[in-house]
């Protein structure tokens, strides 16, 4: 495991998507001493056979797994993110995440802090989930995977979740289980841009009926 290096994993479908993406990806300032790598998963089977086959790919210990249609607008992402992870108990951060989770297992019924740029089809704006957000980071139970760091390499469960829904509060469990916080940062701007439009949400109710019998 390269402890020096930082790569980003993205699965995506839309070539347009993943060339914005990496425009800002290359804008990035690089920590002295680091490496920065990307690695791209064109139509994966489901998010998380896609992430773990590029997880399994790459020897970075810091990996940041984004969807297609996010773009970094700040510039010093790489170093913000390993200053949280000068505490080896965090393994997991995001940018919006819910410090408890509803018992219905929808993230976005409940409480949520962080902060992102939020583009759709309707609006362009910015997204402050709460103003509680602790300093310099406060701990959740899940994140959403826009926008997923690590420093530590816990297996994605695919043989759970085969699609696009609830594979990144599975994995705030699964980081969790194993003795790790999972964050989302204080942050006085967001770090990115969300350009989501719309969502397919035609399995979202079967993985959540998964997540729940798993994990609550």
């Amino acid at each position: 495991m390269n402890d020096k290096k930082i790569c980003f994993i993205i699965c995506y479908n839309d070539d347009k998507y993943i060339s914005e993406c990496l425009h800002y990806i290359n804008r990035l300032t690089v920590p002295d001493g680091y490496l920065l790598d990307v690695l791209t998963v064109k139509n994966a089977d489901s998010m998380t056979s896609g992430y773990n086959a590029a997880m399994n790919e790459t020897d970075a210990k810091y990996k940041i797994y984004m969807h297609q249609d996010v773009f970094i607008v700040n510039i010093n992402l790489l170093e913000d993110i390993l200053k949280i992870f000068e505490d080896k108990n965090v393994g997991m951060l995001g940018v919006v995440g819910t410090p408890n989770m509803p018992e219905n297992g929808c993230m976005w019924n409940g409480p949520r802090v962080g902060r992102v740029y939020s583009s759709n089809v309707l609006t362009a704006k910015e997204f402050i989930a709460s103003d509680m957000n602790e300093r310099p980071y406060m701990e959740v139970e899940a994140v959403d995977g826009l926008f997923i760091a690590t420093q530590y390499d816990i297996i994605w469960r695919e043989d759970l979740f085969t699609g696009w829904d609830f594979y990144d509060v599975s994995q705030g469990e699964e980081f969790r289980r194993n003795g790790y916080k999972v964050v989302v940062p204080y942050m006085d701007k967001p770090w990115c841009i969300h350009d989501d439009g719309f969502l397919n949400l035609s399995r979202y109710d079967e993985f959540r009926d998964i997540f729940l019998k798993e994990y609550k």
